[in-house]
Order: structure tokens, then C-alpha cells, then sequence
């Protein structure tokens, strides 16, 4: 590791240029604000560089949560999560629920230990912290500083996100843990064991580890610790929640279509209400829950469930509880409604040809595939023409390893090279899902 660090009034000074820089980003459905901080050499201190990207849906007037997205461990997957704060499909459900988007990044080398930050009492809690009152400030939004925080952590993510648990458990509306979680490493005596509190089995949960890690092994003990810490939590009344992936192994697959509705259900039971004077997260009714057998497919009501409580999976309701079971079963979930439609579609004339311009939201259940571009009611293209992701579905945006777009970026533009003729044409856009459906066309452009 670097050991030479700067003064702390350079420190400063740095941190307050890169805030002021970042704060003034804008996209057309929202803002992206960027803090970094350079490692530092005091005891208990984070001693590397983290930087935290947010994204601030357009318009939100109080934000109501933190949806914090943690990469796992290694250069990939911090370099991975670079471009994660301009997801569209996360975004999508942080405009829902008037959350903030945060995509942290650690500066990891591969000669450092990711424990020097996935494990949060080295540092790392203090620095996420900080970042939420630097945001807070940057973003005009005193309340992001104080608004609860869902954790969605992969491998070292989930590691990290089971000690956040133990250190802030009021704070925590739910945690999903994708192959990764600290639990066995403290129960052999690995890391340091935390003190749980019983707020902690109050924290909705869900374990999603990839079948194929059971026998991998390299990444076995992401199996057997998420089993474990589901069966221990479970024994004790937590309302936690297995998820095997059948399709893959560490990489994070399409577990998203899961994840996404996981914490949309765990928002709606815990955010308190708009204007209530009591903004205390509410507590899971257990009765509520959809519960089904450790390792089957199928669940049911929790009054009507006869197996083994102390190793039911916990689900948060009906909705949730029949894509869980489409999930388990095939490492997808189906949707039947279609997309958004594309809005503001614009045609500018250029030497080049037509360029189209749109506006466009991620579909809630199934985010975007493609862009299928009309000329005079007419199909012209498909943008992109192969839409990529070797990890799950083909998506607008060419998924990671680790749940994050992949640089470059792709704009919600197409040019028609074909019209060059010189005649006025009409153009409409249409959004493609990653199930396959289609939305309404937008309107029609003016005719250029």
C-alpha cells in the first residue's frame, strides 16, 4: 500500500474541490454527485481510497432511503462498479420510493486485503458515514444523512453488509446477500466475532448464493456461509430468506430481477410514513410472511404452513413470494406488462443523417433490452442491434460480473444514416424489455 499520505488541510482541500466538481452533474432523470476520500494513515482509520457515487432521482423532494449497491472484492469489481450509480434499472426503483442511489468503490489494489475494508470496523463504516453527511450537504437533502439504508452486497459486499448489520441494525430497512457474508468467518474465529443485538433479527434478509457454488471450490464458502448464517438467524425468528440461483456460480447472474423486488416488498412493509412524525423504520409482522420448506420451490401463506419453522424461508408477502418461486426454480421471473413508452423523442437534421434523441425509463420488473426505431409507421432498426450481457439476459445496458453496466455507456440516441434523401420523414420509438415485451410507440417526431 502507498504509504505516503497528505497533509490533513490538503486532505481537505481535496475532498471539498472533487465535492464541489461532482455536485453540479445532471442527467435528464436525475443527479449524480461523486465524494472521494484518500486513504489515511491514523489507527482504525480506512486505509484505502474510496470513492461514493449517487444518483438523486429527478424532483425528489425528501429522500426517503439509501439504496447502497457494494461491490465485491479485487480490482475487477471495483472497477466494475464505476459506472454502477447510472443503472437504469436500480434507478428505477429508487424514483419509486424517493431513495438515493450510492455505488461505493474502493481503491483496492491486488496486493492489498479487501478485509482492510470489507470488514467496516477497519474504517469503512466511518467513511460511508461521512460520505452520507458530505452528500447530504452537496445535494441539499440534510435528511439523506439520517434516511435508512437498504444493503445490497456481493461477495466482500456481503461480508461487509452482515457487520453493518450488527454495528447500525436501525438503520437497515433489508440486506440482500449475494454469495457473500461474513457469519462463518466470525464463528471460526477468522475475524473478530460482533456482538449481535436483537434489533439485528429484526432486518428482512435474503441469502442468494449461486447453486453451482455448492461444489466449486474456489467459491464454495459462499454457499455454505450464506446456509449457514440462514439457518442460525432463521432458529432465532429473523425473517430471513434463501434464495439459491440455479444458473450460476459467484458471478451475480440475473439475480437482480429478485433483488429489485426484494427490497421494493421490504420498503413498502418498513419506510415510515409520508409526514408521520415517528420515522422510525416499522417493524415485519411475521404473520404477514409467505414462508416455503429450506431448498424447495413452492410456499404458501404463513398461517397455512405446516413445515419446520426454524428453517422456513421467510418471504415478504404473496407478490414476492411467486417470484421467488419462479426464480429458484429457473434463475429468472417472469413479467407480463410491458414496458414504459419512450417520451421527448426528438429528430435533428445533420449531415450525417437523422439523429433521434428519447427519453426512456428502465421497466420496473424486467429493465430494457433494446429500442425498436420506426420511420413513417414502418420497423427501421433495433438499438442496439445485438444488446450484450454474458452473465443473464441481453440488457440495453451490458451487465458485469457483479449487477453493474458496463463502460461505455450507451445513449438513448440512433442515427438514420438512410435518410439522406432530403425528404421529411416521421419517427416513433418503441421499448423492448428483457422478457421480451414491447411498449406503446412514443409519439411521432415532428417531421424534420
Amino acid at each position: 500500500m502507498n504509504s505516503k499520505h497528505k497533509p490533513p488541510f490538503l486532505v481537505a482541500a481535496l475532498v471539498a474541490c472533487l465535492l464541489t466538481l461532482f455536485a453540479a452533474e445532471a442527467s435528464a432523470n436525475g443527479r449524480y454527485l461523486e465524494v472521494t476520500y484518500p486513504p489515511s494513515a491514523q489507527t482504525g482509520e480506512l486505509s484505502l481510497g474510496v470513492t461514493y457515487r449517487m444518483w438523486l432521482p429527478e424532483g425528489v423532494k425528501t429522500v426517503r432511503g439509501v439504496i447502497v449497491h457494494q461491490h465485491g472484492c479485487g480490482v475487477g469489481s471495483r472497477k466494475g462498479a464505476e459506472p454502477g450509480a447510472h443503472d437504469l434499472h436500480w434507478q428505477a426503483l429508487c424514483k419509486k420510493w424517493g431513495c438515493a442511489l450510492i455505488m461505493p468503490s474502493y481503491h483496492q489494489e491486488e496486493k492489498d486485503n479487501c478485509r482492510l475494508w470489507c470488514d467496516p470496523r477497519n474504517g469503512s463504516h466511518q467513511t460511508f458515514l461521512k460520505c452520507l453527511t458530505d452528500l447530504a450537504s452537496q445535494s441539499g437533502h440534510p435528511e439523506l444523512e439520517r434516511a435508512p439504508w437498504c444493503l445490497w452486497g456481493h461477495s466482500g459486499g456481503g461480508f461487509w453488509s452482515s457487520l453493518m448489520q450488527t454495528m447500525y441494525p436501525e438503520r437497515i430497512v433489508a440486506i440482500w446477500f449475494r454469495s457473500g457474508t461474513a457469519f462463518e468467518y466470525w464463528e471460526k474465529g477468522e475475524v473478530a466475532k460482533p456482538e449481535i443485538p436483537a434489533a439485528a433479527m429484526g432486518i428482512p434478509m435474503m441469502c442468494n448464493p449461486g447453486a453451482k457454488e455448492n461444489s466449486d471450490k474456489k467459491f464454495s464458502a459462499a454457499w455454505t456461509g450464506t446456509l449457514t448464517m440462514f439457518k442460525a438467524y432463521r432458529a432465532k425468528g429473523a425473517p430471513i430468506g434463501f434464495a439459491p440461483d440455479p444458473r450460476t456460480a459467484h458471478e451475480t447472474g440475473d439475480s437482480r430481477y429478485l433483488a429489485i423486488p426484494f427490497f421494493d416488498a421490504c420498503l413498502a412493509l418498513r419506510l415510515p410514513d409520508k409526514g408521520s412524525n415517528d420515522q422510525s423504520l416499522k417493524p415485519i409482522d411475521q404473520k404477514q410472511a409467505w414462508l416455503a420448506p429450506l431448498l424447495g420451490d413452492a410456499a404458501q401463506p404463513a398461517a397455512k404452513f405446516s413445515g419446520n419453522l426454524a428453517d422456513s424461508v421467510w418471504l415478504p408477502g404473496e407478490a414476492f413470494a411467486k417470484f421467488w418461486s419462479q426464480y429458484v426454480k429457473t434463475g429468472a421471473t417472469e413479467d407480463t406488462t410491458p414496458p414504459p413508452s419512450p417520451t421527448n423523442v426528438k429528430a435533428i437534421v445533420k449531415p450525417e443523417g437523422v439523429v433521434l434523441t428519447w427519453d426512456a425509463e428502465a421497466d420496473f420488473e424486467s429493465g430494457l433490452t433494446a429500442f425498436l426505431i420506426e420511420r413513417d409507421g414502418r420497423p427501421l432498426a433495433q438499438f442496439p442491434e445485438k444488446p450484450q450481457n454474458k452473465f443473464g439476459r441481453p440488457l440495453f445496458q451490458n451487465m458485469s460480473y457483479g449487477d453493474t453496466p458496463v463502460a461505455p455507456l450507451l445513449d438513448f440516441q440512433f442515427t438514420d444514416t438512410t435518410a439522406t434523401d432530403g425528404k421529411q420523414h416521421e419517427y416513433r420509438v418503441v421499448a423492448v424489455n428483457s422478457a421480451g415485451l414491447k411498449s406503446a410507440a412514443s409519439n411521432a417526431t415532428p417531421k424534420p
